[in-house]
């Protein structure tokens, strides 16, 4: 099983790209969103992968966190949900909405994704709604994965791609590992103050919606808020 690629960007589509890891290309499939943060044509690129193997089909998909891959791991075990689907949930509210959607029961939120009826949405939500803390407490990312220069080490440099054209990076990339870093966080201090996993989860998912660029203390601030007896 392939679960994590260190190579360079050889050419890229809307929905995927391949990589070449010291002369061996892997094609990987990606959502549209993590599409947006991948480097360009020459660069070098670290994936966290999961590999599909069935008697008509071989194909990876990529991803960007750890979070990432287990909400898709987590989203494809539900029935009629398959790869296509996950990566539509996941490219339309990112893995930091994916447990906030979920955390909460909002099942309105998943069914924005394209491909995703009222059913697989409410089905989606029941099944998986016990799973949201654990996801959420994974926090972080692949660590500057796309830029730190131990991965020049590993990747053998390359002249001509540097004249390729690279699609601009969206500077908000980043954000996503720093928000789901906080969230972890947050959640393991409810944890230790004894609030229940389901508790602590939807608490810090409402309060990392209502205020997303907050950090760790004051997630844990809102969410003790929401969480005190009312009246």
């Amino acid at each position: 099983m392939i679960g994590k690629l260190t190579g360079r960007v050889d050419y890229r589509t809307s929905d995927h790209l391949l990589i070449d890891v010291r002369g061996v290309g892997y094609l990987v499939y990606c959502s549209e969103r993590t599409m947006m943060t991948l480097p360009g044509v020459g660069e070098p690129v670290a994936l966290y992968t999961d590999m599909v193997v069935r008697e008509d089909l071989m194909q990876l998909y990529g991803f960007t966190s750890l979070m990432e891959k287990e909400w898709h791991r987590l989203l494809t075990s539900v029935q009629g949900v398959g790869a296509k689907v996950s990566l539509a949930i996941l490219g339309t509210l990112g893995p930091d909405g994916v447990s906030r959607a979920i955390a909460l029961g909002d099942w309105g939120s998943v069914k924005a994704a394209k491909g995703v009826g009222p059913k697989t949405a409410q089905r989606i939500v029941l099944d998986l709604k016990d799973k949201a803390p654990g996801v959420m407490a994974m926090g972080g990312s692949l660590p500057d994965a796309m830029e730190g220069p131990d991965l020049d080490a590993v990747v053998e440099p390359v002249e001509a791609a540097a004249a390729a054209p690279k699609p601009a990076r969206k500077s908000a990339a980043k954000k996503p590992s720093g928000a789901a870093a906080a969230s972890a966080g947050a959640l393991s201090a409810l944890g230790n103050l004894g609030y229940s996993p389901a508790d602590a989860a939807s608490a810090v998912a409402e309060a990392a919606g209502d205020n997303p660029e907050a950090d760790e203390a004051a997630l844990i601030r809102a969410a003790l808020r929401l969480l005190a007896p009312k009246g």
